[in-house]
């Protein structure tokens, strides 16, 4: 693999240098800046009602570390204390909870549901006391905390950490044979009626989280969970596929629920801006013995099943379609916040999330990692010029590494995004944004993500998720030793 390390791009002019071989258009800052200093990222903004107090935002991450009655374990508190501790003013979702039982992406999901309130508020309450811990009696009063509710669609385990249990919202050509359906098996099939209750269930897990005390909820709609797969449904019958006011109701149905039971609640959506092809490694390396450089799965029919993507040639972005959602989000469906992402981590992973080692079962990324980021910064920006007046947290920053706040900065200042969001490397450094606006030296401990990718490669083979390489907390656990055993054995 050809592609440069970014550890080895010991300077900032070596970076923009590097982006240049690339023919990147990225603005990146020469240093960043502290809060004294008027960094754009300490910058408060006003959304909905509430000024939120910078333009940093954490990422929902999930550690798959709950109980089997989706309550969060102490691994699952640690956790969210070190969101706490971030600095970050946005906490987007905090985690993945579905909203029933069936709908968990892992048998260890949290879920949201009467039994787990409590639990929920305890683990919203350790994030709040760590935040003031940290930055003082009054800096919750600008600190802005959702929680993201999901149902995972076709790629539900409820049961059991290795056995699909998917529910479909279509059969779809090509996603259909990877979880082992056929075309004319319906039996994990998603009738009107079902995602009528599912949609209560969505409304009431809303109510829980408004009692609780979350500020805003996302309607989850990325990665190729039920909601985003929904947005694709050009083949399904009735009311909730075929057209554009069909594969939007599910959303505008759960919206409209939400702001009657809860009319003081926020609501927040995070959406795949654009879904391409499913791609699959070209065969083993010989030489290292993993799965070879991706590559896309052949598609010769016509009308591909893929929303913001040209569906005649679907490796191409058509984002018209993702303009239009976002259009009604505003104008009708009562949104202010949005989180925008690409793909999906089951069949395009260096779409969704770049990274230069990809998890064991997955492929060698077919693109420098820093391209994918790039897409998804520009999809953004087009995005943030066509649809004003929506709040927007941006996605793919953490690839930057020791320049991620460079870039963050810059992206800001010229407004191409609203919110900076990070995802993985807040497992291993999660008080960077802080050691930013502090004008600290963030790069001193040496715990920046790599994108070794272990925090997915875990789960996926029935382990909790975490820094395994750079958090000492995850080192000293077992499971450090059987998820060496674990990659070395893929590697044979």
């Amino acid at each position: 693999m050809a592609y440069r390390r970014i550890a080895s791009l010991k300077t900032v002019d070596e970076f923009r240098d590097y982006l240049s071989q690339l023919d990147l258009d990225l603005p990146v800052d020469n240093e960043p800046l502290s809060r004294q200093q008027q960094s754009p990222l300490a910058q408060s903004l006003q959304v909905g009602d509430f000024l939120v107090g910078n333009r940093w935002a954490v990422h929902p991450m999930e550690g798959w570390d709950g109980s089997r009655e989706g309550k969060p374990s102490g691994h699952t508190f640690r956790r969210w204390n070190n969101f706490g501790e971030s600095g970050c003013k946005l906490i987007w979702g905090g985690e993945a909870v579905a909203v029933s039982s069936e709908g968990r992406a892992n048998p260890n999901q949290l879920m949201i549901n009467s039994e787990n309130e409590k639990s929920l508020a305890e683990l919203l309450d350790v994030l709040k006391q760590a935040h003031i811990k940290e930055f003082g009696a009054n800096s919750c009063d600008d600190l802005f905390v959702g929680l993201q509710l999901t149902h995972s669609g076709r790629y539900c385990r409820p049961n059991d950490k290795a056995k699909l249990e998917p529910r479909i919202a279509y059969h779809h050509p090509l996603l259909d044979e990877r979880i082992g359906l056929t075309p004319d098996d319906d039996s994990a099939l998603l009738s009107d009626v079902e995602l009528e209750q599912l949609i209560e269930k969505y409304i009431q897990a809303a109510q829980i989280a408004s009692r609780i005390g979350f500020q805003f909820v996302d309607i989850k709609h990325c990665h190729g969970y039920l909601g985003h797969e929904l947005l694709s449904g050009f083949t399904r019958p009735g009311k909730y596929g075929g057209d554009f006011n069909g594969r939007t109701r599910f959303l505008r149905e759960i919206c409209e629920g939400i702001h009657t039971a809860c009319p003081n609640l926020q609501l927040g959506v995070r959406l795949s801006l654009f879904d391409l092809l499913p791609f699959q490694p070209a065969g083993i390396d010989e030489k290292t013995g993993r799965p070879g450089i991706g590559e896309p799965m052949t598609y010769s029919g016509k009308d591909y099943a893929g929303f913001g993507c040209n569906r005649n040639s679907p490796l191409q972005i058509d984002l018209r379609e993702p303009i239009r959602l976002l259009e009604l989000m505003r104008d009708e469906l009562g949104i202010t916040l949005v989180n925008l992402s690409a793909g999906s981590p089951y069949y395009n992973p260096h779409i969704q999330r770049p990274a230069y080692f990809p998890p064991s079962d997955g492929y060698q990324p077919p693109e420098d990692p820093l391209v994918g980021c790039v897409r998804q910064i520009q999809a953004v920006a087009e995005i943030k010029k066509a649809v004003p007046g929506l709040a927007m947290v941006g996605t793919a920053y953490t690839y930057f590494q020791e320049y991620l706040p460079h870039v963050a900065q810059a992206v800001l200042r010229r407004g191409d995004v609203d919110f900076v969001g990070i995802g993985r490397l807040l497992l291993s450094q999660w008080q960077l944004p802080a050691q930013v606006l502090r004008g600290e030296n963030y790069k001193a401990k040496k715990k920046i993500c790599r994108t070794f990718s272990d925090c997915t490669t875990g789960p996926r083979n029935g382990l909790i998720s975490g820094c395994f390489p750079l958090d000492d907390y995850y080192k000293k656990m077992p499971e450090f030793q059987q998820l060496k055993e674990i990659k070395s054995a893929n590697r044979k």
